[in-house]
């Protein structure tokens, strides 16, 4: 089980962990028991350029349809053809087998993402 203590996080709900020079990005369990069953994932092309803040993919659910947004700036190195092809794992796993994709990053970009104490905070303790 990942230490979500380890991880950072974004006001938009995706989580961040850091390998080196690399992030593994997905979304927060928080955010997937608000979205509901996701039944489709968009993610952007491996070699794509993403942006801190900016769209890079959707995810619907039986309940909507979401952005997923760039927690730093980065080259998409990988993304999970597992999680599109069944999409529900992001509902059962998002810290595990539903992450979305890896990052090409600049370490230092994370410092101004959330630690775990102030995304509780941010949730109301719901997370």
């Amino acid at each position: 089980m990942t230490d979500l203590t380890t991880l950072k996080y974004t006001a938009e709900h995706e989580w961040l962990r850091l390998e080196g020079d690399e992030a593994v990005i997905g979304i927060t369990d928080y955010a997937a028991d608000k979205l509901g069953d996701v039944v489709f994932l968009e993610l952007p092309g491996v070699g794509d350029g993403v942006s801190a803040g900016q769209v890079c993919g959707e995810i619907e659910s039986t309940k909507s349809v979401g952005e997923l947004f760039a927690p730093v700036d980065g080259e998409v190195l990988a993304v999970n053809h597992e999680a599109v092809d069944d999409p529900s794992v992001v509902n059962s796993d998002p810290f595990g087998a539903g992450w979305l994709m890896k990052l090409k990053i600049t370490p230092a970009d994370i410092e101004a993402l959330l630690d775990r104490d102030a995304y509780v905070a941010l949730t109301g303790g719901a997370a």
